[in-house]
């Protein structure tokens, strides 16, 4: 994914809260329609599909750790091994106001946590009041 500043300052958490309350599960990165989408980990293709009606694809990390991706298009299949860095796919356009970001959820053992706590030790975020 080309780098578009900070963790922090690309992430907005659209439901904070522990656990995760339905809905929205993730945080969502600003990107452009078309960047590359890179595995941050190494790991196995755990789904690549359409969920609803976007295309989404996860990796399962091991020791628990599930990530997923959205809107990304995909060549990898289940079953696929993804080395850190690698492409895993391309952005589309989304349901961001700016038309592209990417969403990245994560889960542990099935439970979904905040994905800020995997990019760089960020502690968990509270969606304020608008």
């Amino acid at each position: 994914m080309a780098d578009r500043g900070t963790a922090s300052d690309r992430a907005t958490v659209s439901r904070a809260g522990h656990p995760y309350a339905s809905g929205h599960r993730g945080i969502d990165i600003r990107a452009a329609a078309g960047d590359e989408v890179r595995s941050p980990a190494d790991g196995i293709v755990h789904f690549a599909g359409i969920v609803v009606d976007r295309p989404v694809l996860s990796i399962d990390q091991g020791g628990g750790v599930l990530s997923s991706y959205e809107p990304v298009v995909t060549s990898l299949q289940e079953g696929d091994v993804v080395r850190r860095g690698q492409v895993i796919g391309e952005l589309l356009p989304s349901h961001c106001t700016s038309g592209a970001c990417l969403h990245f959820g994560v889960r542990i053992h099935g439970e979904y946590v905040s994905p800020l706590l995997f990019l760089g030790g960020q502690p968990r975020a509270v969606l304020l009041p608008p």
